[in-house]
């Protein structure tokens, strides 16, 4: 016991200087590890082969990573559409409740993927959180996956929330999905989601921003090769100016306030930078965070910053209270 004493007394705690070098070569690996990922898979090829290949991968990764320690997991069928439930398993606000829509380029994704970052929401503000799985490209082309956003939404309501009680909150093509929701719910009149949080959310499908060039070398998770591939299957045809494609073109004006999180290094960097200076023009209460050195939708990933800009989202939301 005393021996363990005095080697106690030899230990010094790290510098502030030393833990931010230390959490750089951390962030630095996982940016290395990612780039590989993706150099040895093609997230950017729209073959049925490979598409399969990449939502099973992601079906895997979702039941690896997702931090469902204290959570539920309750699968459902809402309608012909495959959505689950995650809650916390402790006493959890039953007031309120987060209606996710996940990410993938409106080409993959599935509830498996989405089990990550609802089981973060559900953790960081104790609210419940509905998870859809909305129809994919090229399978199912714009605007199939508005569609299924609405349905999620009217299901909310028939439980019996109120629009008032319900978060939107979505990540890259779901940051897309929710801003859109939003403003289609406004265009028909109707009651609008208590705060919309999104995620580096794509919200310039013409690519039109500084970021797309700026930054195509740094973001270890998109590439223009990929932005190309998955618009034209999605929206074939379409004008991507449209403001149900590109909402960063649409009418920003009497939203519900917005928190949006992204990362210096991500390609869509411009998508969130606009989006804060036009949702301000129209008069909606705007947040900005762009998080140093983070990539797109660094929120995912087992980190001190993913972590820290999870508890800033609990944060703004607890502040409807």
């Amino acid at each position: 016991m005393e021996h363990k004493e005095k080697k106690r007394k030899h230990l010094s705690p790290l510098s502030p200087e030393a833990r931010q070098t230390a959490e750089q070569k951390r962030t630095s690996a996982v940016m290395g590890a990612l780039k590989a990922i993706h150099s040895a898979t093609s997230p950017d090829s729209m073959d049925p082969g490979d598409l399969e290949r990449q939502r099973k991968g992601q079906e895997l990764l979702g039941r690896l990573v997702a931090p469902m320690l204290g959570m539920s997991w309750e699968p459902f069928d809402l309608r012909g559409m495959p959505a689950a439930w995650v809650r916390p398993e402790r006493g959890h606000d039953k007031r309120h409740v987060i209606l996710y829509c996940h990410g993938g380029g409106y080409t993959s994704g599935n509830l498996g993927y989405a089990r990550i970052l609802a089981a973060k929401l559900a953790g960081v503000t104790g609210y419940e959180v509905l998870a859809f799985e909305y129809r994919l490209a090229p399978e199912y082309t714009y605007p199939a996956p508005l569609e299924d956003a609405m349905k999620a939404w009217d299901y909310l309501m028939h439980l019996g929330y109120g629009a008032r009680d319900v978060v939107v909150a979505g990540d890259s093509a779901g940051g897309n999905l929710a801003l859109v929701l939003a403003m289609l719910l406004r265009d028909a009149g109707r009651l609008l989601p208590r705060r919309l949080v999104l995620l580096s959310p794509w919200t310039d499908m013409t690519a039109s921003g500084k970021s797309y060039q700026e930054h195509r070398d740094d973001d270890p998770m998109l590439t223009m090769d990929y932005i190309r591939a998955v618009r034209g299957v999605y929206a074939p045809g379409q004008d991507l100016s449209a403001p149900l494609l590109s909402p960063l073109f649409g009418d920003l004006r009497r939203l519900p306030p917005v928190l949006i999180q992204a990362g210096t290094n991500e390609i869509l960097l411009s998508d969130s930078v606009r989006l804060r200076d036009r949702l301000v023009q129209a008069g909606t209460p705007c947040r900005l965070e762009v998080w140093p050195d983070m990539w797109h939708v660094f929120q995912m990933f087992p980190m001190k910053k993913a972590a820290q800009a999870m508890n800033h989202i609990g944060q703004f939301l607890l502040e409807m209270d």
